[in-house]
């Protein structure tokens, strides 16, 4: 068999679509997910790795320590249409062979699509992310039940997980969580806004700038960039802001943060951080304790925005707010 044709750069949560897309081409696809580690495993549990039947892969188990053996293993599930349970680790005899000189152990399942993984569950989880529900999939790995809650019905002992974003095991069964994708609404076409931008797609984020000063907010300075030159906060209530979804404020102008920064505190939105210094930010809780904003609420935004991490240059202020955003969603 000729190597796999590598496709890792794929977007973090297309994984799905993209075996779907394979398997709904006929070419014949497998879903191989990492359900448990142990040590120094390179990939967290839920990573997941599409493989065609014509041996394309999209995503990343082991970061390229065993994919090769699970491109084999995924043929294999093809050609007889059963799931398997595979394990890879240094007491192996051929962890070397497989190339886990990293240490650590992981477990992989396999699932190709179709007799095993129904297309129709797929759809419903690919549906439910395109409607930002959250979706857990789940299989029983000694009956090889499997399930799926969307939505209201991801609840009792599934919720935890669901709002750790964290897939794992429930017994004899694991439980992947689908969240609806994260997103950043950034207000202020300025240049730290560059940076940040690429930075925060690179990161899996779905982005959109929002600046109503249309000689900022172009194409040419933000290429490849959703663009809206609407008011902040008609925008962001457009754009819809959930549980899953970063707001950065940036303009420095009241006139444009203000309006987006209201918007954001009625909202569910994980993370709201508004560039300033000390004495800007200051003066941004003096004015919205003026306008009624309880402390409390005002509590909620990261200003000045990002870890003090001595950042000087756009870049580096960028790297500081993905920093705080990433710790605000993952310690939570």
């Amino acid at each position: 068999m000729s190597g796999p044709k590598d496709q890792m750069t794929v977007g973090f949560d297309d994984i799905a679509e993209t075996a779907l897309d394979w398997h709904q081409a006929g070419k014949g696809a497998v879903l191989a997910t990492v359900v448990s580690t142990w040590g120094s495993a390179p990939r967290p549990v839920g990573s997941q790795l599409a493989v065609s039947g014509q041996g394309d892969i999209a995503g990343s188990v082991s970061g390229g320590c065993v994919e090769g053996a699970v491109v084999i293993e995924a043929q294999s599930a093809l050609a007889d249409n059963t799931s398997r349970l595979l394990e890879y680790g240094v007491s192996d005899d051929d962890a070397f062979a497989v190339g886990l000189a990293c240490g650590g152990t992981i477990r992989i399942l396999v699932e190709p699509i179709g007799a095993a993984l129904s297309p129709a569950m797929l759809i419903r989880i690919i549906a439910a992310r395109a409607a930002r529900q959250p979706a857990a999939y789940s299989v029983n790995v000694r009956t090889w039940d499997r399930t799926l809650d969307v939505g209201a019905a991801v609840s009792g002992e599934l919720a935890p997980l669901m709002h750790a974003d964290k897939s794992g095991f429930l017994g004899d069964v694991f439980v992947k969580i689908h969240n609806p994708p994260l997103r950043m609404a950034v207000v202020g076409a300025v240049h730290i806004a560059q940076p940040l931008l690429q930075m925060a797609r690179l990161m899996g984020f779905d982005t959109v700038l929002i600046d109503p000063r249309q000689a900022f907010a172009t194409p040419e300075r933000f290429p490849d960039q959703p663009i809206t030159h609407d008011w902040p906060d008609e925008a962001l209530q457009t754009y819809g802001l959930d549980a899953r979804t970063a707001v950065v404020t940036l303009s420095h102008d009241p006139k444009i943060d203000d309006p987006a920064i209201l918007q954001t505190l009625r909202s569910e939105a994980f993370y709201l951080g508004c560039l300033g210094s000390t004495r800007t930010h200051a003066k941004r809780v003096s004015r919205l304790q003026a306008g009624g904003v309880a402390l409390n609420e005002i509590d909620r935004i990261s200003g000045p925005v990002g870890l003090d991490i001595g950042a000087k240059s756009p870049a580096e202020i960028a790297i500081s707010i993905l920093a705080e955003i990433t710790c605000r969603l993952r310690k939570n």
